[in-house]
């Protein structure tokens, strides 16, 4: 999403799945899930793309444990956002990956399967209830048990929208549509209102978009996927409306954050999700459009929003556990994950954080309308893409959606040649 990536790049990047060679069955990879006993050593701990702008937090943090833990240290290394994945590919197959480590859902899941993620259920359960359950539950893999990475930092947005365009098309403008049903119904009718001149939307529905929608996307055993049913068939339906009426935008197929953004900022899409960030260049590039923005809920029809959610993991080869996951403990407890966010417009996953005046109150800032409006969507938001979902996939289904909207396929011809490359992929994970 926009808002994630433009505001702290690492929270919004879809990382590759790994292409790991070493293999296992899950759980602890024959290492011990018992992280008890005397927390000492030196431990190694990999962040992504985070020392540029955020070396004194960091390099002050770790200073704080170390003195609060006599006898050990822990050193910082720090991996560009370019290639993280096949870094931690290469360090997994080689043996040296550091003690603990920065991931994303998508990326701990390989790990969790090729047995290099401790299973935090086992050997750090009694913090569970620190964290909001949903973050907690997003680095869990399906068909596994266990839990293989401790909740950091989540990320969400709201959406934006242009309320002068509303009101010209018939729409009470402070009252947005929150359902996609409502969304395709308010698209229709500014795209007539306009002549097809405005679109509502500029993207094609990705897996989060089905997610959100109420379809189901994979099955419970973790097997195969599910985002073929009668309601993913009815989502692309709409969407495919939407296209030949140009209430979706006619570039949508190539859409990028950036394109999306500038089409927001001209007027010539209604809605788009954004930040902060967008608001003060609405502010000053775009001032009309600034007087009429309107804030609103991502759209779902599901009553709960979509997350990113980014994770520490503990190495489950590590020689040094006790400390490996007191230190990533330290790192996402409710203190330090409070002081991070202070820094950058990212939000806590820990129980309770969320209801602190910083993330409730507004002063009259573009900033914190923003931070307040998606703080309050994320205490029951769930992150709807798979965790198995890789980049490949992704693409496949971007693919198949695009013959679906430009006709040259049946939605549900489409959808289902998407499930049949995914759970190919999927099997090729194995």
């Amino acid at each position: 999403m926009p808002t994630s990536r433009r505001t702290f790049a690492a929270a919004a990047v879809a990382a590759l799945v790994l292409p790991l060679s070493a293999c296992g069955s899950g759980g602890d990879g024959g290492g011990s899930a018992d992280a008890s006993g005397k927390v000492e050593g030196d431990i190694t701990f990999q962040t992504w793309n985070l020392r540029a702008n955020f070396k004194d937090y960091f390099e002050g943090l770790i200073a704080d444990f170390e003195k609060k833990y006599p006898g050990t240290h822990v050193k910082w290394v720090d991996q560009p956002g370019e290639g993280y994945a096949d870094k931690i590919s290469a360090d997994a197959a080689g043996g040296t990956l550091p003690d603990v480590v920065n991931v994303s859902p998508d990326l701990v899941a390989p790990l969790a399967k090729a047995g290099l993620a401790l299973d935090l259920d086992k050997a750090a359960g009694q913090y569970e209830k620190e964290y909001l359950e949903g973050a907690w539950a997003s680095h869990r893999i399906p068909g596994t048990d266990g839990t293989y990475a401790f909740p950091w930092y989540l990320n969400t947005g709201p959406l934006f929208y242009n309320k002068s365009l509303f009101e010209k098309a018939g729409l009470d403008p402070e009252q947005p549509p929150k359902t996609y049903d409502e969304v395709f119904d308010a698209a229709l009718k500014i795209a007539d209102k306009t002549g097809g001149e405005v679109a509502t939307l500029a993207n094609v529905p990705t897996i989060e978009d089905f997610g959100r929608y109420g379809v189901p996307l994979m099955n419970k055993e973790g097997t195969a996927f599910a985002f073929n049913d009668a309601k993913g068939v009815a989502l692309l339906t709409r969407y495919k409306e939407l296209y030949d009426a140009k209430a979706l935008d006619p570039q949508a197929l190539t859409a990028t954050p950036e394109s999306s953004g500038k089409k927001f900022l001209t007027g010539a899409v209604a809605m788009n999700p954004g930040s902060a960030l967008d608001l003060a260049n609405f502010k000053k590039q775009a001032p009309s459009l600034y007087k009429n923005i309107g804030i609103t809920d991502q759209i779902t029809s599901t009553g709960h929003v979509n997350m990113y959610v980014m994770g520490l993991m503990v190495n489950a080869q590590s020689g040094r556990k006790p400390a490996a996951v007191a230190f990533a403990h330290y790192v996402t407890d409710a203190a330090h994950q409070m002081s991070f966010a202070q820094q950058v417009a990212i939000f806590p996953s820990t129980a309770g954080s969320l209801d602190d005046p910083y993330f409730t109150k507004e002063d009259g800032t573009d900033e914190t309308r923003v931070r307040v409006a998606a703080a309050k969507s994320l205490k029951d938001a769930v992150n709807y893409t798979p965790v198995l979902f890789s980049e490949q996939m992704k693409t496949e289904l971007r693919n198949e959606v695009a013959k679906a909207l430009q006709g040259k396929q049946s939605p549900e011809e489409a959808l289902d040649n998407a499930v049949k490359a995914c759970d190919r992929l999927l099997q090729q994970q194995g």
